[in-house]
């Protein structure tokens, strides 16, 4: 019963949250970002906030250390929209799970185009 409301609550966090990050207006944040997954605690006190980036290396170091200095804000609009006992802390983190995919998926179509 708790994993079940602990997995609605981690979608429903994922969901506003990318609605979120849409609205932020910091340059560094391109609008390639992704919420990738969302994992709460059992206390609802922290968040972990898989994000992808399309882009170099160091447009991700400047999307995820926009993220980092706009989590006031996240949270605080977070709690506006969804209602929970606590709105969590959000500790970002960089996902290169899509940019796997895209690369192995690249592969695939080179060996398919060779034979």
């Amino acid at each position: 019963m708790a994993k079940d409301r602990i997995h609605k609550i981690n979608e429903e966090v994922r969901r506003e949250l990318a609605g979120v990050i849409r609205e932020l207006k910091d340059a560094r944040i391109p609008m390639m970002t992704s919420i990738v997954a969302v994992h709460v605690t059992n206390d609802l006190s922290y968040a972990k906030v898989y994000v992808s980036v399309m882009g170099d290396e160091e447009t991700q170091k400047k999307a995820l250390a926009g993220l980092k200095s706009a989590a006031g804000f996240i949270r605080r609009e977070m709690g506006r929209r969804i209602d929970l006992r606590v709105t969590p802390e959000f500790i970002f983190e960089l996902d290169h799970s899509i940019e796997y995919g895209a690369h192995i998926n690249q592969m695939i179509n080179d060996l398919n185009k060779k034979q």
